[in-house]
């Protein structure tokens, strides 16, 4: 591993001080916008990383106000001395949003508005060859739920060339098909991309039935965590401990994994409250 390398994964430093308190803000203003999530913690982080790691650490200022364009450059070599040119162009992209924000907000002059993005230069990306994905096929056969799984994953990516966090985003709900976005019978699949933009992507029948083959083995895994769920509230376990213990923050899914056996469970539940009233 290069020292370059080693650097850039050592952890960033994101304690912004003064400068807080315009990022919170910036957050507001992205969020009202309907921008992602992932987009909002994107800019924020690069903002915050900016404030603690060059403002604060190398040049002294105490204030937005003090800002200027010559700061952002220096930034921008040392970004570029230690990470991709496409990550700087980045990086730079959120400093152009949030001064952008704070020129129209707080009406302080732009210190970027003169400035100009690092170049990213092209780089070729690798295609598979025919012997590559011939052994990523015999790495994923098998009949196991994490086989099934992983010939799902790469069968949509074949077929589709969606996007990691696209895939990552699927829903599939087999009590509310109106829920998911997977339907077999037509070989479409919703996928939502940046700003939560929603599309149909086809897929083929090789595909279509590698999802098919990896549902029904998730609906036999399925069964266990169901039984678990039903098992740990019939004995009077807590609904906050299972849903920690399953690792669930929604109470969605606290009553749809105690939903099959709820009406046993009421009526155990009458006999032990009732005993003893005529």
């Amino acid at each position: 591993m290069t020292a370059a390398a080693s650097r850039s994964r050592q952890p960033k430093l994101l304690a912004s001080g003064a400068f807080e308190g315009e990022i919170s803000s910036f957050r507001l203003h992205l969020a009202a916008e309907g921008k992602s999530p992932k987009t909002i913690r994107m800019y924020t982080e690069a903002v915050r990383w900016f404030a603690a790691a060059h403002l604060l650490r190398e040049t002294g200022r105490t204030g937005w106000e003090q800002v200027c364009g010559q700061d952002v450059q220096r930034w921008m070599v040392w970004l570029l001395s230690r990470y991709s040119d496409s990550y700087a162009s980045n990086q730079y992209r959120a400093l152009q949003q949030f001064f952008r924000w704070q020129s129209e907000e707080v009406d302080l002059p732009d210190p970027m508005a003169s400035l100009r993005a690092p170049i990213v230069r092209d780089k070729l990306i690798p295609v598979f060859t025919s012997g590559e994905l011939s052994n990523l096929e015999k790495a994923c056969q098998g009949r196991t739920f994490a086989q099934r799984r992983d010939y799902a994953i790469m069968a949509v990516f074949r077929a589709t060339g969606i996007r990691l966090s696209e895939l990552a985003g699927i829903r599939y709900d087999p009590d509310e098909p109106l829920r998911s976005d997977v339907d077999l019978q037509y070989r479409e699949i919703v996928v939502r991309g940046k700003g939560g933009q929603a599309r149909i992507v086809r897929i083929g029948h090789e595909a279509a039935r590698s999802i098919d083959r990896y549902l029904r083995v998730r609906a036999r895994h399925d069964r266990f965590r169901h039984h678990f769920s039903h098992t740990w509230l019939d004995r009077g376990g807590a609904e906050g401990d299972l849903m920690e213990l399953n690792g669930w923050t929604s109470p969605q899914m606290l009553r749809r994994y105690g939903a099959s056996a709820r009406g046993a469970r009421a009526r155990r539940n009458y006999d032990r409250v009732m005993d003893g009233i005529a």
